[in-house]
């Protein structure tokens, strides 16, 4: 069996793809032009004076934009949408150095100077979103365009670093991503050979903690320069040169998060560079570069067939799960660093939880998934995709969550832009590409990782029928998933679908006939190590039909003992969806003081709430209604106090209800 393609059909997610491909992407260009992001590229290309605004790694955001419309492009074709990318690469060429190399910051600031503070400034970084739009544009359109840029780009990488030793690594991982994927519609074997050197020398400096300190000067001195720049260039121009770029998003921070930051920083485990990859079996530093290390050593993996890095990423896929992950799935616990705490430092209201770092999660998930066949990637995927990303972007596609606290006293609100506005583009490309998260096949072997409205279509190898697997899924509101098979004549092959961890019995009927049930004992954690697949193997029939009934009654979920602040208080949780109290509902109440009476809770589907939602009615033990909400879904009302853990000392019964759509 070879997959062909999935297309997602209406249902929950396709309306999150409307939001996406209708609203956000033309919210996040006006923001990009708003901020000066895209005026950068102007101003390197010599179409336009003025002086450059934003971060040095700024040229990143403008990337994944183009990286996120190019994937919409491929499923959807927008003709304004198209207008406005091929106008885009036609900067970007402009802007691109003959030999390849194309970085505003140093083009505008500092000509001549290449690749001088590779662990902050973010060089390699930049390339790398560029990369992977080029290879997004070329999976869209089949056009070359882009493609070559991306490539001149990486052959003046490969250039300049192939061959070279430890400090001669990126500060924040993502270029590994590219020239795999680069690889992968290129077969040119430098790119492969260059992620390659790229993960291997990661850790291998004995001198890091000097060499960082230098860069932290130079970037000061660098700093300093570009402020000069930026007044003489106001004298000039006899002209107030405003900042066009938004504030920094908010965060509660600890009073040691600063100490902590530099601390990681000079023993290395801020960049993952305080060992070699195959010595990284514990999440330590930025979650985000984290995850995209992990990603593309999966990614390797898959690719070249060899398991060097498998162990430790197993390894540190349990650490991260068991003792460094909040019960939506949001990874990095402290502010400032943006990253890993200590096992069981797990803060509600500190909590960072970066959506970007939910997405670097899911991303080195689907390669695992891929690589091994192990139920348990695809089921944590899936609940950080309802939990820990999409909580990232509000239902307008307008506003955004740059970090996810599981706990808000006030000042957390959903914001158009970011300072650093690396999320809003991020999960834009994601759901663009969500599709190919669905299903996945090998020989006579069809998994279902994700329980997704869609068509799959599948070729049959062996005899060169096509095979249609029509997934109608009511997930997350009800508990119901149905397949039907659509096939030219019969084929034997077998159906893998995945058990998901939070459903206590699953039942599956075929074709109408009672079928098995399968029991998860009932469990009060997190735990996709639960999951397992559900086996069909059989000689299918057209028009055949498997019916999936989970259970997704109310449940409440448990910190681990050692995690503090938590005794005697309980998340709750229905289906894949976690949920959480926010004033903006019951405004009379105390929401981090109110008990919650456990045996109350009521599914309930209400049309008129945040466009129709299933929520959650309970009480408190002084008998006032509360009603709960699924976390991602927050601050789309605005400003508000929120809390996934509730004061809840008894075991709940469950629901009379199960599913509000039929009661």
């Amino acid at each position: 069996m070879k997959l062909v393609s999935a297309t997602i059909k209406p249902g929950f997610w396709q309306e999150w793809i409307t939001v996406n491909h209708q609203s956000a992407i033309e919210h996040q260009w006006a923001q990009l032009e708003a901020s000066g992001c895209i005026d950068n590229f102007r101003i390197t290309a010599g179409l336009m004076d003025g002086f450059r605004q934003g971060w040095f790694f700024a040229d990143s955001d403008a990337h994944k934009w183009l990286d996120a419309a190019a994937r919409i492009l491929r499923t959807q074709d927008i003709p304004a949408l198209r207008e406005r990318v091929e106008s885009f690469i036609s900067l970007l060429e402009a802007a691109q150095a003959e030999d390849g190399y194309l970085f505003t910051y140093n083009q505008i600031h500092f000509p001549g100077q290449r690749w001088v503070n590779l662990q902050i400034e973010h060089e390699l970084y930049c390339h790398g979103h560029l990369i992977e739009a080029g290879v997004s544009h070329y999976e869209a359109t089949s056009s070359e365009r882009l493609l070559m840029v991306a490539c001149k780009a990486a052959d003046r990488i490969v250039s300049d670093f192939l061959g070279k030793g430890p400090r001669h690594t990126p500060g924040h991982e993502e270029i590994e991503i590219a020239l795999l994927r680069l690889y992968q519609v290129t077969r040119q074997g430098s790119y492969l050979e260059m992620a390659g050197q790229f993960l291997n020398q990661r850790g291998r400096d004995p001198l890091f903690g000097v060499s960082v300190i230098r860069q932290f000067l130079s970037v000061g001195r660098r700093t300093q320069t570009v402020a000069t720049q930026r007044v003489d260039f106001a004298n000039q121009h006899q002209m107030i040169l405003e900042n066009r770029v938004p504030p920094g998003n908010a965060a509660k921070k600890p009073w040691n998060a600063v100490l902590r930051w530099y601390l990681g920083a000079l023993t290395g485990q801020y960049f993952q560079q305080h060992h070699p990859l195959q010595r990284q079996t514990t999440p330590v530093g930025h979650s985000v570069r984290f995850t995209y290390l992990m990603t593309a050593a999966a990614m390797m993996e898959r690719l070249t067939g060899t398991r060097a890095f498998l162990p430790t990423l197993e390894q540190a896929w349990q650490r991260m799960v068991q003792r460094r992950m909040y019960i939506t799935g949001g990874i990095g616990s402290l502010p400032e660093m943006e990253g890993f705490g200590r096992d069981y430092e797990l803060d509600p209201e500190v909590a960072y939880a970066e959506t970007c770092a939910a997405l670097g999660s899911i991303f080195w998930n689907w390669e695992m998934a891929q690589t091994t066949a192990k139920a348990a990637y695809s089921d944590l995927l899936e609940w950080q995709l309802y939990n820990a990303a999409l909580v990232g972007m509000g239902q307008d596609g307008h506003c955004y969550l740059y970090n996810n606290p599981l706990a808000s006293r006030g000042g957390i609100e959903r914001r158009a832009w970011y300072a650093i506005p690396c999320c809003p583009s991020n999960i834009s490309r994601f759901l663009a590409s969500l599709d190919q998260i669905i299903a996945s096949a090998d020989q006579d072997q069809v998994w279902i990782h994700q329980y997704i409205s869609s068509q799959v279509v599948l070729s049959n190898t062996a005899n060169g029928d096509s095979l249609h697997i029509e997934i109608d899924s009511r997930l997350p509101w009800d508990g119901r998933a149905f397949l039907r098979i659509h096939l030219e004549s019969q084929a034997n092959f077998t159906l893998k679908l995945r058990n998901p961890s939070w459903s206590a019995t699953t039942r599956v009927t075929l074709n109408g006939s009672p079928g098995e049930e399968f029991h998860n004992p009932i469990h009060d954690r997190l735990d996709p190590n639960r999951s397992d697949w559900i086996t069909l193997e059989r000689t299918w029939q057209a028009g055949d039909q498997v019916e999936l009934v989970f259970d997704i009654a109310p449940r409440l979920l448990h910190a681990h003992p050692r995690v503090k602040g938590h005794h005697g208080k309980a998340a709750v949780a229905r289906g894949p969806l976690v949920y959480c109290l926010e004033s903006t509902d019951q405004p009379q109440e105390d929401i981090f003081s109110l008990e919650l009476d456990t045996n109350s809770l009521q599914p309930v589907w209400d049309e008129g709430l945040l466009g129709g939602i299933c929520a959650i009615h309970a009480k408190s033990t002084r008998n006032h209604h509360l009603i709960l909400i699924p976390y991602h879904l927050w601050a789309n009302r605005g400003e508000a106090r929120m809390t996934v853990w509730v004061n809840a000392t008894t075991k709940t019964k469950g629901s009379k209800h199960e599913n509000p759509l039929d009661a």
